[in-house]
């Protein structure tokens, strides 16, 4: 990635999820293709983890991973970046709240700004109470601090991280 010097450059976080066709598949391919996203490079990620679903119990269990992306693009073109990525993996939107899909990705964090309107929030407002987000980020950035909230180290032992297990490695 080659930026100009007028652009600045921000460390997003994104939390990237898939339980249909294949998640772990759908979860690499993913992390892959932010690379592909112009003005973006993925810098870092984490281990890929096992979690059981957050919503409807009669579902398939979710793949997980973090990723740490740098970027020049506005917070809400990496947001509409990362929703067309979604959707070139067949995501389909207005189903089931928190029902299986084939790739979810959540912009957890975009520097030190927080967003608060009707398209966007940041951070994520499921940051610290998710523990299939929470444990693969601090896995990359343990010494991350959420604003407005803090250091995510200090809600690390909040989220148990029942039934979370890790599957493998960043490549």
């Amino acid at each position: 990635m080659h930026t100009a010097e007028s652009e600045l450059l921000v460390r997003a976080y994104v939390g990237i999820g898939s339980n249909l066709d294949d998640p772990c598949a759908q979860v690499l391919r993913a992390i892959a293709e932010l690379d592909e996203i112009p003005g973006s490079c993925c810098v870092r990620t984490s281990s890929l983890y096992r979690s059981r679903p957050m919503g409807p119990a009669d579902q398939p269990d979710f793949v997980n991973a973090v990723a740490a992306l740098d970027t020049t693009l506005p917070v809400l073109r990496l947001f509409e970046h990362l929703q067309a990525l979604e959707l070139r993996h067949g995501r389909v939107r207005g189903g089931q709240p928190w029902g299986p899909r084939t790739l979810d990705l959540d912009l957890l964090t975009y520097g030190d700004i927080r967003v608060a309107d009707d398209t966007l929030t940041v951070p994520h407002p499921g940051v610290l109470q998710r523990d299939f987000v929470l444990h693969p980020l601090y896995e990359i950035a343990p010494d991350l601090c959420l604003p407005g909230h803090g250091s995510i180290a200090d809600y690390l032992a909040t989220c148990a991280g029942h039934g979370l297990e890790r599957l493998r490695s960043p490549a």
